[in-house]
């Protein structure tokens, strides 16, 4: 398509008549045909057009809805088809749970003991960890630091290292030695049971198990649930490369016969598998004997297994005889329903203006005990950040296990069933009685976006984002979104005026789709509300988001 068509095609859109090739496109609201053509509305269109004639997108699907800060539309192209929202999915999951679950609340991870004391420091029984749904159990710095106001670093030096990994772990092993806990006959138990054992939503790729970022779903998560694995080179071509493991715990075998390092210039080919359901890391290929070190993070396979691993090692080196194991204690799904009827299930009687406290305690225990159970002994615990300060990690760094927390904690909180079902049940509730989203335009199947049975309307987009705009709790929210040029995602994107700093925006990429929505300061200095998504564009390119971004600074410029 050459420009003089896509000026052709923004004329006839303007004038209300949209071809057949771009249904549903152009100027909202009441535009004349006899002034279409001059008007600002005309000309955005027209622009947008011969952005989306280039030659690398045009053969791509791309919905695009913009209205003011009151719902107001100023242009919309097929808004109402649905799209991979990729990312984009941690908008409607976050202001759920913001709503539901309030800014402050917490989560509490508990030690306990499940026995008898048949004598001072002497434990019949288990020790179990209690996961609650505390997705920083890590060496994360809490509240996120924007890069630009992070510690700057003189050339030639090492940043400071980053806080351990297994710190609060370690504080919590820390508090059941100064119990004067000596001896453990039974075994030390990492519980999980807040939520189902369902690590993987639907449609997650297996090709996403083995890396940090498709980490395994779990209430009990210890750094992210994920290892950083470095390789390094060894001191010569043909020699042994050295491979580290951080945080070290005992956990997985490294199976790195097929590794070497490789002559000078010869480049960094690492390649890392792991068998579903196994705990061999097969690291093969070369690097360069002067190359940089190939750091990857890895998913750890059973967060609740390794929780339970780490910390029965911490309590070994705090002198504490274990005679026991450590293992994971999981509560299988019992639920037959298929995903989507059990999701579209509606929740009566609700009353969506009340917060909902998660709970914080085992719902196994809460469902099994009985006056034969082992009595319990809370040895230590740990208080999480307030939710909107991991919420503003959540969306600012795209992390998608804490997104699926997010999910399942409003599922124990809300209906008492931490499951993926429930949580999005939820999400799927709220947004359609009290955000007003029309229940066609999106389906759920997980809370980060990872899931390729994912859809959203860009409609439905800005519908979220102007209801947002109206709650007590927006200005919250709406610090959680990158901002473009400064933080997050779009760290690297719009760092020239006057786009920088005036774009709030929730980023969302997934294999050929790619998606931005949020809220754009204008020319005028009028803020307003956009969606862009993209869907089957070419792969191993950049040319759709360059075009999104060409986009937004239209949209900036004509509002």
């Amino acid at each position: 398509m050459n420009k003089v068509l896509a000026a052709a095609i923004s004329a006839v859109v303007c004038a209300g008549i949209a071809p057949a090739q771009s249904q549903n496109s152009g100027c909202d609201g009441p535009v004349k045909a006899k002034t279409s053509r001059s008007g600002p509305c005309s000309e955005l269109a027209r622009k947008i057009s011969e952005v989306l004639a280039d030659p690398a997108v045009a053969r791509a699907h791309w919905g695009i809805k913009v209205t003011a800060m009151d719902g107001a539309p100023i242009y919309s192209l097929n808004d109402g088809q649905l799209f991979q929202p990729a990312s984009n999915t941690k908008m409607f999951t976050t202001a759920t749970a913001l709503a539901l679950l309030g800014a402050n609340t917490t989560f509490t991870t508990k030690v306990i003991s499940r026995g008898t004391f048949s004598a001072p420091g002497k434990l019949t029984g288990d020790v179990v960890l209690v996961g609650a749904g505390d997705a920083n159990l890590s060496g994360r710095v809490i509240p996120y630091v924007p890069p630009s106001m992070r510690p700057k670093v003189a050339p030639g030096q090492q940043p400071p290292p980053a806080p351990p990994a297994l710190r609060y772990l370690k504080d919590m092993a820390d508090q059941v030695a100064k119990t004067g806990l000596k001896v453990i006959n039974g075994d030390i138990v990492g519980d999980d049971t807040l939520y189902p054992w369902e690590p993987y939503p639907s449609d997650w790729s297996i090709d996403d198990a083995v890396w940090g970022y498709g980490a395994p779903v779990s209430a009990l998560v210890i750094n992210d649930n994920q290892l950083q694995l470095t390789v390094a080179p060894g001191d010569a071509p043909g020699k042994p490369t050295n491979i580290t493991i951080d945080p070290i715990a005992p956990y997985y075998t490294v199976d790195a016969t097929a590794l070497v390092t490789g002559p000078h210039g010869s480049g960094s080919h690492v390649q890392i598998e792991r068998a579903m359901g196994s705990k061999v890391l097969r690291i093969y290929g070369s690097i360069a004997v002067d190359a940089r070190p190939d750091e990857e993070e890895i998913a750890i396979h059973d967060p609740a297994e390794y929780a339970a691993a780490a910390l029965k090692s911490m309590l070994e080196v705090r002198g504490i005889l274990v005679t026991g194991v450590a293992r994971a204690k999981h509560r299988i799904s019992t639920d037959a329903r298929g995903f989507f009827r059990a999701s579209h299930e509606p929740i009566l009687a609700m009353d969506w203006s009340k917060t909902y406290a998660p709970p914080q305690t085992s719902i196994a225990c809460v469902s099994n005990c009985s006056s034969t159970a082992p009595a319990e002994t809370v040895l230590a615990q740990h208080i999480s950040p307030p939710l909107i300060e991991d919420m503003v990690v959540t969306n600012k760094v795209s992390q998608n296990l804490h997104a699926e927390m997010f999910l399942h904690n409003l599922g124990a909180a809300v209906l008492g069933d931490g499951s993926t079902v429930g949580g999005a049940r939820v999400i799927r509730a709220f947004l359609t009685t009290r955000a007003g989203l029309d229940p066609d335009d999106f389906i759920f199947f997980d809370g980060s976006g990872l899931s390729g049975h994912d859809l959203v309307t860009p409609r439905a987009t800005a519908r979220l984002l102007q209801y947002a705009a109206t709650q007590p709790w927006f200005a919250d929210w709406k610090r959680t979104l990158p901002i473009g040029g400064e933080d997050g995602s779009l760290v690297e994107r719009f760092g020239k005026a006057p786009l920088k700093d005036h774009v709030f925006a929730k980023t969302g990429t997934l294999s050929e789709a790619r998606a931005l929505s949020g809220y754009l300061d204008c020319a005028s200095g009028k803020a307003v509300i956009f969606s862009v998504m993209v869907s089957a564009h070419s792969p191993a390119t950049a040319a759709d988001r360059i075009a999104m971004d060409k986009i937004v600074g239209l949209i900036a410029a004509a509002n």
